[in-house]
């Protein structure tokens, strides 16, 4: 009895513990408009306790995933239910015909937030990726977290209005909701890493894939875009990930631990910076009188000012 007692106060003291080192996953929208984030586990992960859900401008919703979790999540936008209450989204729809994804993906373009907690060496791995094209902004800050390559990565930016036409998806009613990538649009190996282009030596940047890294230096922009697009943090932080972050909120992000906001006060800041100096610095100038302000999305001059420096860049190659 006494043995028992024993092997029951260790269990219990071992999941308080766990308890207080778990991560968590908050996740807001800040975008002007209504989204549905989605979530995917690895073939090797459990799933999360949603897979799919509502989030209202403002909304912000907290997930605890388990251990050594390995997954995805991205933002649906423009969804609806049908007379026969069948659920869709226009972009990053998970087909499952539900708000819940069960075990499907996104259908590309989607912007992707990619994560491996408690990997190799016992650190967390993320990225944000582009390499099923774009739909939405979004940015993930570390809280808590340790370790040189421990910083904020995303793409905050808008690319949906400088998306070139033979790569932009647009809804019913003809708005830009979505840039897809190089290998979505054109299917061919050069783009898609496949085939005679399966290795690093033989897949390089595309122009598309290159104007995406320079709108958004640390996000993937292709399928072997590792050295500057993939962080990894230890002791277990916490993680923020917010759709449409507004420019403040970018600007102190891409400073990492040089400003008062705390939230990344644990983690060096990666030489890369997070999104393109003449879009970061120029758009955030628009809002520096009020760091408060309840507008979020992109000002018209802030989408003008991305617009004209991805059409250059574009343009070049």
């Amino acid at each position: 009895m006494a043995q028992q007692l024993t092997l029951l106060s260790l269990l219990i003291a071992h999941l308080f513990v766990s308890g207080v080192d778990s991560t968590t996953f908050s996740i807001t929208n800040k975008c002007d408009y209504r989204i549905w984030p989605g979530i995917l586990s690895n073939a090797d992960a459990p799933a999360l306790s949603t897979t799919g859900f509502s989030l209202q401008k403002g909304e912000t919703k907290t997930i605890t995933p388990p251990a050594s979790w390995g997954g995805r999540l991205w933002g649906r936008t423009y969804c609806s239910q049908d007379s026969t209450g069948k659920f869709s989204c226009q972009t990053a729809d998970c087909g499952s015909g539900k708000l819940e994804c069960s075990g499907s993906g996104a259908a590309p373009p989607a912007t992707l937030v990619e994560f491996k907690l408690d990997g190799y060496g016992g650190q967390d791995f993320f990225d944000v990726s582009l390499v099923d094209g774009y739909n939405l902004p979004v940015l993930v800050v570390p809280q808590g977290g340790v370790g040189e390559n421990c910083t904020s990565t995303g793409c905050v930016v808008d690319l949906n209005g400088a998306c070139p036409s033979e790569l932009r998806v647009t809804s019913d009613d003809g708005e830009r909701v979505a840039c897809k990538s190089a290998c979505e649009a054109f299917r061919q190996p050069q783009y898609c890493c496949n085939g005679a282009y399966s290795t690093p030596d033989t897949c390089k940047p595309s122009s598309y894939s290159a104007a995406f890294k320079n709108a958004c230096p640390r996000a993937y922009s292709y399928a072997y875009d590792d050295k500057s697009s993939t962080f990894t943090c230890g002791s277990s932080p916490d993680y923020q990930i917010t759709f449409c972050p507004s420019p403040n909120t970018s600007q102190k992000a891409s400073q990492g631990g040089q400003n008062s906001d705390s939230t990344n006060s644990n983690c060096s800041t990666n030489n890369e910076p997070l999104i393109n100096s003449t879009m970061v610095y120029e758009g955030a100038a628009l809002d520096q009188s009020s760091s408060t302000s309840p507008s979020i999305a992109p000002s018209d001059a802030i989408v003008g000012i991305v617009s004209l420096t991805l059409l250059a860049a574009w343009q070049l190659f």
